[in-house]
């Protein structure tokens, strides 16, 4: 259903986004990818996370545990049932308590190396925005809790031209402590342009009001829904706009010049929401997960990235929704 032929006013409240459809493999440096590596100059030291006092201590473990975890599941989850029905082994299981029990609280007190979490090149992205000359835009976050940003990762962005990057940087530091939710699954990403119109919320009060009305209607248990199946794309974006669904929508705007903020890029706990399946890739398979990544963001939420418009040297600020 194309919602703004009911509607034509919405054409006005409404943007365009590029989803980024993850999923699991082999990207490379040279290729636009979610958790993949990253072109990263050699001379260019790899950043840092220094906000020691804000870091939170839940949920640490460390990439190396992250990982092995992640094969003992897999392991587990394609191989016939284990005698007596179990799901892990002795073995598995004795791993895995050990890792939990791993005592990490005080090294959330050191400087923290980035996680990369997205590379996005121009040519891939239809809603690709950077700075002139920039074809390649770097998304990293530090792996833990910050209090200063409602208990959720702190997000960098980093713009390059591609062809001015000499040698790259073969293996960036690793940090010694993670939130076992922050460690991106490197994946490919098959990117899809779509439309998007204004959360429900944001829209002029009488669009709004004749939205919900034509959403009370008798046959509306047959009809797709405004704000979960016409309006706004669930999973891993660049662009288009924010669901402002845990909270109210409040402002964004930049901390160095007021200006108000444009949503330039969207993390996210799924692909599609596993209770409106709309959005859901057509060929998909029905069973599939949506959680592609491996990253969780609250409670199943989504980590918004906002940039100034002004200017790509001032700070993003991100909001969880």
């Amino acid at each position: 259903m194309d919602i703004a032929e009911l509607f034509p006013e919405l054409r006005e409240h409404s943007t365009t986004a590029t989803r980024l459809h993850p999923r699991p493999g082999a990207p490379t440096a040279a290729d636009s990818s979610v958790g993949g590596p990253l072109l990263w100059p050699a001379d260019d030291a790899w950043p840092i996370c220094d906000d020691a006092g804000a870091h939170e201590p839940y949920n640490l473990t460390t990439p190396a545990a992250m990982h092995r975890r992640r094969e003992i599941l897999a392991t587990a989850n394609a191989r016939e049932p284990l005698p007596g029905g179990d799901f892990l082994t002795a073995q598995e299981r004795a791993e895995l308590d050990a890792a939990e029990a791993l005592n990490l609280d005080d090294l959330i007190e050191d400087p923290i190396p980035l996680v990369p979490l997205a590379q996005l090149y121009r040519r891939d992205i239809p809603d690709y925005a950077g700075p002139d000359g920039t074809d390649v835009l770097q998304v990293l976050w530090c792996p833990v809790d910050h209090s200063d940003r409602h208990y959720s990762p702190r997000v960098f962005l980093y713009w390059r031209d591609s062809s001015a990057v000499g040698p790259v940087l073969e293996a960036p530091p690793e940090p010694t402590v993670i939130s076992d939710m922050y460690l991106p699954i490197p994946c490919v990403v098959h990117p899809e342009q779509v439309r998007e119109y204004q959360y429900a919320d944001l829209l002029p009060d009488d669009l709004r009001d004749r939205l919900d009305e034509w959403g009370a209607e008798e046959d509306e248990d047959s009809r797709p829904d405004y704000q979960a199946d016409l309006s706004l794309a669930p999973g891993w974006k660049v662009g288009g706009y924010a669901n402002w669904s845990l909270t109210d929508p409040y402002p964004m705007d930049c901390a160095v010049c007021g200006a108000p903020m444009t949503l330039a890029f969207t993390a996210a706990s799924a692909d599609w929401n596993g209770r409106h399946c709309s959005w859901r890739p057509s060929d998909e398979d029905p069973a599939a997960s949506p959680d592609t990544v491996g990253v969780q963001i609250g409670r199943g939420y989504a980590l918004y990235t906002f940039r100034c418009p002004e200017s790509f040297d001032h700070p993003p600020a991100t909001a969880m929704q």
